[in-house]
């Protein structure tokens, strides 16, 4: 098998890698990785699901068109020389994205920092770690991460701010409970809301939103207290007496602050692992650095089990970062604003017009792009037009722009359908190239399958238009080429007295490079890998680190009478960003298969919301319509919805459009975590489910339609029912000569029709004036079978019950109703329930989940 690294979230796992038939793959995990010991989540054991070659993009289009090759990158090539000709080189632009290899984000960075000479290069990472890059360069002077994931193994205390780890870093959060197993591990979890991995600590702190700042103030104030700090640090003082100063509220009761505050105080290997929660902030700078700021005052930092830890959300957000792939960073963490840093990298690549000043980051560049002062634009890899803040005024600036041109696996997004050019992009497992995950592991990506029809790397494409624009250097044979260059630079950079320095590989030739280990920079002659600043030496101008005062501010949107609602966007643990991949797995589909909204049962009451019924939510930049869960796991006045569903899935769904596009004025980094939004009915009238073996269209209204196993499903609602509901069946279906099959429930006004084609069931629909109830497992079975009289007798008319209901464990097919089954027989814990079903027992992504089954139906028996 060929070894190489999953391309999900920023653990970086290593995978075992075979083809299996003509597009499909084989998926282990890598026992000899260190970053995942053989352990994957239920995203990378699906990963051989996601490699069809269905939907994919396989030649250049030109306006819809198909084109070749050199047309495709001559037309990029011409629109973007004559643009910086007439209007300057700010005028154009690139959008990035962490899902680029660190080659290709190379090649990215050169074309337009060194030749076109504008930083208006940005990546869609601005959109989840920018925030921690800022403070680490204010605390350590560079955007080291001082620590690596053996600290979480080694630390007495791990704090997980803003992180639902057992969801977006499974892999980690198995690590962590392998530690609290074998030596008492705390976990602490600080979260406005009850997540899974909330419900599954020693200690959940149910912090207001945006009070992180004004909790680890509190926590610097009682260090100072109790006499806790070493010294030896830029800023204490003012830092202490701002946070001693600081008033704002934590909204967590008196006895769990005062917990906290002792369980960090005497433990001294503690690491504070922050995520989303914590970046995703108009203060998320000030956030991490109040974070930072407890680990430099007490010297917990640098040393086994202690230490700031940043755990990114894509599989090379780091290594964009490495290159510079931020509108406001040079390559190798050198910096852009420093001329001396700035002339070596220009003669390094005899650059002929270097950018002198920070670019666009990504927020304001869409807004550049939407007045016109950018008239040019390459997306590569990314989708902002549904991932951006305002969302939809992002896509009208796309579609309205002079020239875009996008390259991605797929045309069906709905960024790419704004597109002038669409360029066929290689995917994960037909591309090589290098990834660095949250621990600074630099791991290979490599081709196992060819890629189809016309497709191409990234940097391949790149280079091309560099080339027809008449640039040099840009003529490498392939992405060890680029390697070497990039670390020769980065030997640059280490003497001028920077942190990444990986030149001891700058010689490294193909066959080493194709071999090549993974490896935790920096590598050099002197130094391999470890961490950072247990020697005490940091790269600020004096060596010492810097604490930074901070004082906690409420986030920028207040809650009005209007807009009373704190929304919290996140991640499910099936899904990855919009599900281009993903959503190809038809299991990763059944855990949760459409949008929804988290609503307190108090504001469920209060708004005239019930269960699983629809609901809009609107803010002042757009709106949304989404499933009601009520559900106490988010605290009253606060509801949550998760960000993977697009105009392509589920287009009443695109929840960025709701979030505003306020940034923190450091990183530029949106708050997507405490939009002010109201609440209330969708006031649906008609509401169906509907499965097939081919297409599902449906019209307006709302509709979320996922991949199944026979085809295709989706859940639909109406404000009104249409008048005849099998010309709308043939038409959603687009079966207009198929044979009708129907049946209905007079008691609950309940329509059930099949649509038999050659004899066999080519679709089926279920409706009803209020949510559907059917057994949608059996259903879905049910298409492709010979059509006849019992059809749609074990389908409508029942509950879920029958079925093995929403997934549970993705790893062995086990849905909740199941799990339900085997613990009313008896399976008490989660040996039991693994024994009796097999679930848990391969990623454990699900164990927090089936813990949580377990103590809910508990309760009842015990009050027996």
């Amino acid at each position: 098998m060929i070894r190489s690294t999953c391309p999900y979230c920023g653990v970086g796992c290593g995978v075992l890698l075979a083809p299996a038939g003509e597009s499909g793959l084989i998926v282990r995990g890598d026992p000899d990785h260190p970053a995942n010991r053989g352990r994957l989540c239920s995203k990378g054991t699906a990963l051989g699901e996601t490699v069809g070659r269905s939907g994919r993009l396989t030649t250049p289009e030109i306006h819809g068109r198909p084109a070749d090759w050199d047309q495709a990158l001559s037309l990029i090539a011409t629109r973007f020389r004559q643009t910086i000709a007439a209007y300057g080189p700010e005028s154009v632009a690139l959008y990035l994205s962490g899902q680029m290899l660190t080659e290709d984000y190379y090649v990215a960075n050169k074309l337009m920092k060194g030749f076109i000479g504008s930083a208006n290069v940005d990546t869609n990472s601005r959109l989840c770690m920018a925030s921690t890059v800022a403070g680490h360069v204010r605390a350590f002077g560079a955007d080291t991460v001082p620590g690596i994931y053996d600290d979480l193994e080694e630390a007495d205390l791990v704090v997980l701010v803003g992180s639902n780890l057992a969801w977006c870093h499974p892999v980690l959060w198995q690590r962590i409970e392998a530690a609290r197993a074998t030596r008492g591990t705390k976990i602490v979890v600080i979260d406005p809301r009850r997540s899974v991995t909330a419900g599954a600590a020693d200690l959940h702190l149910p912090i207001a939103p945006g009070a992180d700042v004004a909790l680890f103030n509190r926590l610097l104030a009682a260090l100072a207290d109790r006499g806790f700090l070493t010294g030896g640090v830029t800023g204490l003082e003012a830092a202490v007496q701002s946070a001693r100063a600081d008033s704002g509220e934590t909204g967590l009761a008196p006895a769990d602050l005062a917990r906290f505050l002792d369980l960090w105080c005497r433990t001294e290997k503690v690491v504070t692992v922050f995520s989303q929660g914590v970046n995703q902030s108009s203060s998320g700078t000030d956030k991490v650095n109040a974070i930072l700021n407890c680990h430099l005052a007490t010297g917990r930092i640098g040393h086994p089990g202690m230490g700031p830890f940043s755990v990114t959300g894509q599989p090379n957000a780091m290594g964009g970062r490495e290159v510079g792939g931020l509108a406001n960073q040079l390559a190798c963490h050198l910096s852009l604003e420093n001329p001396a840093h700035r002339a070596a990298v220009a003669q390094f690549w005899q650059a002929p017009r270097m950018a002198e000043r920070p670019g666009l980051k990504a927020v304001d560049l869409f807004r550049a792009v939407g007045d016109g002062r950018v008239k040019a634009l390459w997306v590569i890899h990314t989708n902002p037009a549904v991932t951006l803040p305002e969302a939809d005024a992002v896509r009208a600036a796309i579609a309205a722009c002079e020239f875009v041109a996008v390259s991605d696996v797929t045309g069906a997004t709905d960024t790419a359908r704004l597109a002038h050019v669409l360029l066929p992009a290689a995917a994960w497992a037909e591309k090589s190239g290098t990834v660095t995950n949250s621990d600074r592991t630099i791991s290979r990506q490599r081709a196992v399958l060819a890629p189809p029809g016309a497709a191409r790397p990234d940097w391949w494409m790149l280079a091309g238009v560099a080339q027809r624009m008449g640039f040099d250097g840009f003529d490498w044979s392939g992405p060890a080429a680029i390697f070497r260059e990039h670390a020769a630079l980065s030997g640059i950079a280490g003497a001028l007295g920077r942190d990444f320095d990986i030149s001891g590989k700058a010689a490294i030739s193909d066959a080493d490079y194709d071999r090549m280990e993974p490896f935790r920079w920096p590598s050099t002659a002197v130094r391999q890998g470890g961490r950072f600043f247990g020697d005490g030496q940091y790269y600020t101008p004096d060596g010492r680190p810097r604490m930074i005062a901070v004082t906690s501010t409420p986030p920028q949107a207040a809650l009005t009478p209007e807009h009373p609602f704190r929304l919290n966007t996140g991640r499910i643990r099936d899904q990855w960003h919009t599900m281009t991949r993903t959503g190809q797995a038809p299991r990763l589909n059944q855990h949760l298969g459409e949008p929804f909204v988290e609503v307190h049962p108090s504001d469920a009451l209060r708004s005239g919301l019930s269960p699983w019924s629809l609901a809009e939510v609107r803010s002042t930049s757009g709106n949304a319509v989404l499933r009601v869960v009520v559900t106490d796991r988010v605290r009253p006045r606060q509801i949550f919805a998760p960000l993977h569903w697009t105009g392509e899935t589920a287009p009443t769904g695109r929840i960025d459009a709701v979030v505003s596009a306020v940034t923190d004025p450091l990183s530029g980094q949106p708050e997507s975590k405490a939009a002010a939004v109201s609440l209330r009915p969708w006031p649906a009238r008609w509401f169906a489910f509907a499965c097939a073996a081919g297409s599902i269209v449906p019209g307006g209204g709302y509709w979320a339609r996922r991949v199944t196993e026979t085809g295709l499903a989706a859940e639909i609602a109406a404000l009104e029912a249409p008048d005849d509901p099998v010309a709308f069946a043939r038409t959603l279906f687009d079966l207009p000569d198929a044979e009708v099959m129907q049946t209905e429930d007079a008691a609950r006004g309940q329509v059930s029709i099949a649509l038999i084609r050659a004899g066999r069931v080519a679709a089926l629909l279920f409706a009803a004036p209020s949510p559907v109830v059917v057994a949608r497992d059996t259903a879905i079975a049910r298409i492709g079978t010979p059509g006849n009289a019992a059809t749609l007798a074990p389908c409508a008319g029942t509950t879920d019950r029958a079925d093995n209901g929403p997934l549970v464990c993705a790893c062995t097919g086990v849905g909740r109703n199941r799990l339900q089954s085997a613990i009313r027989a008896g399976a008490s814990d989660l040996a039991a329930i693994g024994q009796a079903t097999g679930a848990g027992t391969n990623c454990g992504a699900c164990r927090p989940e089936i813990a949580a089954l377990l103590s809910q139906l508990a309760r009842p028996q015990a009050a027996e």
